[in-house]
């Protein structure tokens, strides 16, 4: 994938702190895993509070078009995973899809 990214799609989900590891490993395995296969780059995040832990996944691609292509449909729908609604405190309803203005910096 030689693309530059032009586009970031953001989801983000809740699960309960009690849970949050083993949902982190089932994101890793089901959702990343596939998403690192097709998107230009992904970024995974965690962040824990008292009672509940927060995922954050970014993945960059060219186009809409490109996202459209992995997702087999409309990018900007949700895609659950099959065990989402057993870890979830909620479903997500919608994901982010952004355009890149700027990009400056490592972030590896």
């Amino acid at each position: 994938m030689d693309g530059k990214p032009t586009i970031a799609r953001i989801w983000r989900g809740r699960t309960r702190r009690d849970i949050a590891d083993a949902y982190q490993d089932y994101l890793h395995e089901a959702g990343i895993k596939p998403l690192m296969e097709k998107a230009l780059g992904v970024q995974n995040f965690r962040e824990d509070r008292a009672t509940e832990s927060e995922f954050v996944t970014i993945s960059y691609w060219e186009s809409v078009e490109a996202m459209a292509r992995f997702t087999g449909g409309d990018p900007r729908k949700i895609h659950h995973l099959p065990r989402d609604a057993e870890f979830l405190v909620e479903l997500p309803e919608s994901v982010q899809v952004l355009t890149i203005l700027t990009s400056h910096g490592r972030t590896r």
